[in-house]
């Protein structure tokens, strides 16, 4: 089996144990005052690749730490657009720093709902130390990917859920 699928499996063993906990959070109101940013992308379903990219990478306790944290969150489907071998080849354990680079990319220190944002485009700077170039004009783009949901609300931050995996 690969490291791929190997990481795809244990996420999901996790997924399967932590789901039902957010979920039953969600239900009752307390979800994004309860589940920080690694429970929230769990329980969304549509994350696991960027959740095992996370793992990977040593940045899982991070980002449950306090934070807050605006993280552009790519889907599964946003993953499967990289070219084929990239992930896996991000996922080895020789690639951690250059997967933690990618991943910090797209992560903002402070809590950024939609709100803040709107009309307005501007460059911020990442976690990972570059700049990231946000169009909230007419929808938000962030660099070459589009926000397709905004404002999840985490305890310790919001995410947004993009289209592709933008790179530093």
């Amino acid at each position: 089996m690969s490291f791929l699928k190997s990481a795809l499996a244990a996420t999901a063993l996790v997924s399967l144990s932590i789901a039902p906990a957010a979920a039953e959070h969600h239900k009752s109101g307390k979800y994004s005052q309860k589940s920080d940013i690694v429970d929230t992308a769990i329980a969304a379903g549509s994350f696991s690749t960027l959740v095992a990219a996370v793992q990977a990478a040593g940045l899982e306790e991070t980002l449950r730490s306090d934070g807050p944290f605006t993280v552009f969150a790519p889907t599964d489907d946003a993953f499967a657009k990289l070219p084929a071998g990239t992930l896996e080849d991000l996922l080895k354990p020789e690639n951690k720093d250059q997967l933690a680079s990618i991943l910090t990319y797209h992560v903002l220190s402070g809590k950024v709902m939609s709100g803040d944002i709107a009309g307005k485009t501007l460059d911020v700077e990442t976690v990972q130390g570059s700049t990231l170039s946000i169009d909230a004009t007419d929808g938000v783009k962030v660099d070459n990917a589009t926000v397709i949901k905004a404002d999840v609300k985490a305890s310790n931050g919001v995410i947004h859920v993009i289209d592709t995996v933008v790179m530093p």
